[in-house]
């Protein structure tokens, strides 16, 4: 199947199911719209699965891990081994997002899309890395396809084995270079407006970094109207793997959590392959990151956690589960007010 082929068969939300669930919230024994956001987050994954039964039991944290070619301008604060080092750490419990997993119940996939090194994850490597953007194309675009594709592809595996949500991260040294450089073309705002220290540049180093990009931009003039396009000229195999994922969300109907400024330029490349696909997304914080909140307007989503996040890996989305299994007890378990003989609210005019 090709990525268009995949795009094809995405269709709008269920709205009959969205009204059922908000039927159901509107039957529960509490004021009206009281639980905000808890509330219109389950709305939508109901319109999302195309039912208003929603268990939320299995959960997963797909992390895309891979390098970028762009590091050897100077562009970061630690050296590209260490993609490898903390791709590996996600099995062992040694990395802040399989930690936060541990604590919520959810199953992490650590997946090697394109790290410069061989490693002990889960194997869908496409190459060791990609070029130097600065110089020509970050890969080529049938490359960029089979890492939509990888992303498309492991949704549906998730959901064959019983998954009913899917968080997004990402690890890749170099990858908040490509994330600025993917949100710039595809907004058409100032380099500079959108990209940040990432994990913790100085001054000098801000500076090389916005100069890379700027460059990269200038040499290989990637088409803001085609995304693709965009994730295999600047982007990076980790960004065109969570396109991927949020695409394969839309097309096997599983809800898809975007993490942070990274995860959410990877949901936006997306939406320009496939508008619709915006329909399976949620958002889960709005990261420190100088663009982020700017990244969740274009999108159209609001966030629930505003908690100064800017470590990536998916720890901000993994940060929404517990709520979402609030929110998940309270809908399926309390009782309505026909079951306790009380008058229902009446929404007020």
């Amino acid at each position: 199947m090709t990525v268009e082929q995949a795009v094809s068969l995405v269709t709008a939300a269920d709205e009959e199911a969205k009204k059922a669930c908000k039927r159901r919230w509107d039957s529960i024994a509490k004021p009206l719209n009281s639980l905000g956001k808890l509330e219109s987050y389950l709305i939508k994954i109901a319109g999302m699965t195309g039912t208003s039964a929603i268990s939320l039991e299995k959960k997963a944290l797909v992390v895309m891990c891979a390098d970028n070619g762009v590091v050897e301008e100077g562009v970061t604060q630690t050296g590209q081994e260490v993609t490898a080092i903390v791709s590996e750490n996600f099995l062992k419990e040694q990395a802040t997002a399989s930690i936060m997993c541990r604590e919520t119940g959810t199953d992490i996939f650590p997946v090697d899309i394109g790290i410069a090194a061989d490693t002990n994850i889960i194997n869908k490597k496409i190459a060791y890395g990609t070029r130097n953007m600065t110089k020509g194309p970050a890969m080529t675009r049938e490359e960029a396809e089979k890492a939509i594709m990888t992303g498309i592809e492991m949704v549906g595996e998730l959901k064959e084995k019983g998954y009913k949500i899917i968080a997004t991260g990402e690890m890749g040294i170099g990858n908040t270079t490509t994330s600025s450089a993917v949100v710039s073309v595809l907004t058409g705002l100032p380099v500079e407006n959108v990209t940040g220290r990432g994990a913790g540049l100085s001054t000098e180093g801000l500076g090389r970094k916005i100069n890379a990009i700027s460059r990269a931009i200038k040499i290989n003039r990637p088409d803001p109207e085609d995304g693709i396009d965009v994730l295999s000229k600047v982007g990076g195999f980790d960004l065109a793997g969570l396109a991927g994922v949020f695409l394969g969300g839309a097309v096997h109907k599983v809800p898809v959590v975007i993490d942070g400024f990274i995860s959410a330029a990877a949901a936006l490349a997306a939406v320009r392959i496939c508008p619709k696909a915006r329909e399976y997304m949620l958002a889960s914080h709005v990261s420190k990151e100088p663009a982020a909140a700017m990244l969740l307007e274009k999108l159209e989503l609001e966030a629930a956690l505003h908690c100064d996040m800017c470590l990536g890996e998916g720890t901000g989305a993994v940060a929404l589960m517990p709520l979402l299994n609030l929110a998940c007890a309270v809908y399926n378990g309390m009782s309505t007010f026909q079951d306790i003989n009380v008058e229902e609210y009446k929404p007020l005019a």
